[in-house]
């Protein structure tokens, strides 16, 4: 919201907030209102625990939600543990992020149909993971305009400037690939290749090589740059997770984000569970703070519905002929150029094909997951998990069968598609 109203153009906007839980809707109106009033702005705030009036006559959304909260979340990580399987994230690929996107599949769906009927030409912006699997079903299943957002990208080209001591400013690249596995496959310094100087800090600098362990064994052995995380690359591949001694070589002694840690992001879940008042009464205590951030849905808000000035970002969409050697139709992450057009994603072509390989066992994966999750079958949600790539290096097929069946199990209530709604 506080990036939004930095905008001349929308400073004036209405701003819908809703949410299922009235305490948190409470909080964070107050903290929208305590910008508003801070800034001057114009603007004024809806709030409201209805999401068809929040949506009503909307020209942008933006959704983040968790669908079945932390104890069913706990289920995605700890059985497949049992079995071997060992997650630090969890909430994008694997076992644990197809459950997750059989969950939230069918609540996003009906969102997007709220979109359709209440205010079809608003431009949905989607932050809610796993991204590809389900902007995939979102693009594939509904006439919304959509497209899926994560900070890793800027994020990453960020660390990579400091590295070797470049002001962001003066960076450009090129980034494609999937969400939370895209590739730099052009990364310069006032227009020289920088890929020599990120080589060379990473393969002579102790403190570099070890603040992104995985993500640096990656770049020197596949020759680009991988988005995202070292925990979360960690869990998308057969080469760091799948026995005790690799853990603890290549993730567990980082100087960064420690991928060592079996279920980090549950721990999370779990503390902002517990923390989220006390976290959130000193934000409404502290100075309000009015500059934009980083992250990408203002700018694209601005340059499709409000000043029309156009920006460049890297978003989730469909493989229509974008990236020629991933599968057709699968869900990229390239980039887009928002104006007052709309959203208008770049082709760029093949991509090296040791990164195409990887890329596209995930996105076969997700691909299969997303059918699974519309029909309602299991046998290909089964069928999905058997080929991630870290499941397959620990499972043998029968162990991954009963895995999933539990699974299942454990998200009885929570899975309607599959006859498992609630009793």
């Amino acid at each position: 919201m506080r990036d939004i109203l930095t905008f001349p153009a929308l400073s004036d906007a209405t701003l819908a907030l809703m949410d299922i839980d009235q305490e948190r809707l409470e909080f964070i109106t107050t903290a929208v209102n305590r910008i508003i009033e801070a800034g001057n702005y114009p603007a004024k705030v809806i709030s409201t625990l209805d999401r068809r009036e929040a949506l009503d006559g909307a020209d942008g959304v933006v959704c983040t939600i968790l669908q079945g909260g932390v104890d069913v979340f706990r289920s995605d990580i700890e059985i497949p543990k049992k079995y071997g399987v060992d997650i630090n994230v969890g909430d994008t690929r694997g076992p644990s992020g197809i459950f997750r996107a059989l969950r939230t599949i069918p609540v996003m769906l009906d969102i997007c149909r709220d979109i359709e009927e209440l205010c079809p030409d608003a431009l949905l912006l989607n932050y809610t993971n796993p991204m590809a699997m389900l902007c995939r079903a979102m693009l594939g299943e509904t006439r919304v305009k959509l497209t899926g957002l994560c900070h890793s990208v800027q994020g990453t080209a960020m660390m990579l400037a400091r590295w070797i001591g470049a002001p962001y400013e003066e960076i450009t690249y090129l980034c494609a690939g999937i969400n939370h596995q895209a590739w730099y496959l052009d990364f310069r310094w006032n227009g020289k290749d920088a890929y020599p100087l990120i080589r060379e800090a990473v393969e002579t600098r102790p403190e570099i090589y070890n603040e992104e362990q995985v993500r640096n064994e990656m770049f020197l052995h596949l020759d680009y740059y991988v988005t995202e995380s070292s925990g979360h690359n960690s869990e998308y591949n057969a080469w760091f997770r799948k026995r005790p001694d690799l853990i603890e070589k290549y993730c567990t002694h980082g100087t960064g984000w420690n991928p060592g840690h079996y279920a980090y992001i549950l721990h999370e879940y779990q503390k902002v569970a517990d923390t989220w008042r006390d976290h959130i009464r000193e934000q409404l205590e502290a100075p309000v703070r009015l500059e934009r951030g980083h992250e990408y849905a203002a700018s694209i808000f601005n340059a499709v519905i409000g000043d029309g000035e156009m920006f460049e970002f890297n978003g989730n969409v469909l493989n229509n002929a974008l990236i020629d050697n991933l599968p057709p139709g699968c869900c990229v992450e390239v980039p887009v150029l928002a104006s007052r057009r709309g959203l208008n994603p770049m082709k760029v072509g093949p991509l090296p094909p040791q990164l195409a390989l990887l890329n596209s066992i995930s996105a076969q994966c997700e691909e299969l997951a997303v059918q699974g999750a519309l029909e309602g079958d299991r046998r290909k949600v089964f069928h999905a998990v058997c080929y991630d790539p870290l499941t397959s290096a620990v499972l043998s097929l029968a162990e991954i069968r009963q895995m999933v069946d539990e699974m299942f199990e454990a998200n009885r209530g929570w899975l309607p598609q599959f006859g498992m709604g609630a009793q």
